[in-house]
């Protein structure tokens, strides 16, 4: 199919002010405005409706920076190398309405949307497609990776007795949030047949979302009773949603201000929806639950996504840690304080550590291996050593390793004087 076929008025899910836009880059470059409008007609097909807003602003801006640095490109078939290394300086200096840089998370969203733009247009062999992507992977630039956001035991503690103290409706949001882990989409798009009893646990069914699938989660007994009060004095005013206000279902901007009010009044400071969803999966994680069941419990689609749970939460660290710092810390201990004999002991002889442990065999006894090397057939000595070996010596004969104390006096005997 050649984009250049499809109309600049193609119906495509823009807004309102998209459609304006698009219409305007049509009246000037009517190329460029028919692919984007096709590629924009295509994705819709199979995206969700904020991933093609996002390639449709992607593309208005690609085309924004075209108009101003090279107005002779007239199709995405002339795009170049040089004009991706000039759109990444232009991404640089813009600024936004506030008049502060772009961050490094919107460049790269900018960056990886046109090199998915180019990649598929070449894959289905458009017209105005060039012959190789000109954006790679090494034009992205590489952004933070910061841990997920999430609260404390105590802070979550207090914002969940807060909710308990205020109207039904805040307890339902925020303990459906705290509980299940589910997103501020999926809280809001609830039906209201959505809870089930299935043997003798009951389930929350959680609609198609982000990734595309539903799936059940596992409800306390507790929010069963809550969300049975709810549905029993609250009408949905025929929205078939679960949790509305006034009859109609209840949006994420509502859910936001509830929680900051809530939080507020807890005094744990602005918290996102999101975060209760982190909290839950750090708890979960912290209390010894399987990365798999979290995995399911959030509805990811691969170990990875929940694997950056581990990375807050990874207790077997924490643990061989904290038995490693008390082992050290207890050979630096101060000799006021008072200790155990047998740390008293390795504290004292600290000289017996290892490499990969420390050797545990009693102070009175002889070992075979202590002197191994000086019991090797190829060891050899000479008399500059011999202040060292009587050392050695005198120590075996004061603790009485019979066996070491005869080793190292031959090696003595052995050593011939200078003439």
């Amino acid at each position: 199919m050649s984009a250049v076929e499809v109309a600049v008025d193609e119906t495509v899910p823009l807004t309102a002010w998209g459609r304006s836009e698009w219409q305007r880059i049509g009246a000037r470059r009517p190329l460029l405005a028919a692919t984007g409008l096709a590629y924009l007609a295509q994705i819709d097909v199979s995206l969700r409706p904020r991933s093609v807003s996002a390639a449709d602003n992607a593309l208005r801006v690609f085309i924004e920076f075209l108009d101003d640095e090279h107005p002779d490109v007239k199709g995405f078939a002339e795009v170049g190398r040089t004009h991706i290394e000039g759109f990444k300086r232009w991404l640089v200096r813009r600024r936004t309405a506030k008049g502060t840089p772009l961050t490094a998370n919107t460049v790269r969203q900018r960056l990886g949307t046109m090199r998915t733009f180019f990649d598929r247009i070449i894959e289905w062999d458009w017209n105005d497609a060039p012959l190789r992507t000109p954006i790679f992977a090494v034009d992205l630039p590489i952004v933070d990776d910061p841990l997920p956001k999430f609260l404390d035991d105590a802070s979550a503690a207090r914002l969940l007795r807060a909710a308990r103290g205020s109207t039904l409706l805040d307890r339902v949001v925020i303990e459906l949030l705290a509980h299940t882990g589910i997103r501020v989409g999926e809280l809001c798009d609830l039906e209201r047949d959505a809870v089930f009893e299935i043997g003798k646990a009951w389930w929350l069914r959680v609609p198609v979302g982000k990734l595309h699938n539903d799936r059940f989660v596992p409800l306390l007994p507790s929010l069963v009773e809550l969300l049975s009060e709810w549905v029993s004095t609250n009408a949905d005013g025929g929205s078939g949603r679960l949790v509305t206000k006034d009859g109609k279902p209840l949006s994420r901007y509502q859910v936001t201000r509830i929680l900051d009010r809530i939080a507020k009044h807890a005094g744990v400071g602005h918290v996102h929806p999101h975060q209760l969803r982190h909290t839950l999966a750090t708890q979960a994680v912290n209390r010894g639950m399987r990365l798999e069941a979290v995995a399911a419990l959030l509805g990811h689609r691969s170990l990875r996504m929940t694997a950056v749970y581990a990375r807050i939460a990874n207790t077997t660290v924490a643990a061989e840690y904290q038995a490693a710092s008390e082992k050290v810390d207890a050979l630096y201990r101060d000799l006021d304080v008072e200790e155990s004999p047998a740390m008293r002991q390795l504290r004292q002889e600290h000289r017996r550590m290892l490499a990969n442990g420390w050797c545990t065999r009693p102070k009175e006894t002889d070992c075979a291996f202590e002197a191994i090397c000086e019991g090797c057939g190829f060891f050899s000595t000479t008399i500059e050593f011999k202040p060292t070996l009587q050392a050695q010596r005198d120590h075996a004969a004061a603790n009485g390793q019979v066996a070491r104390e005869e080793r190292y006096t031959k090696l003595l005997d052995a050593i011939e004087e200078p003439a």
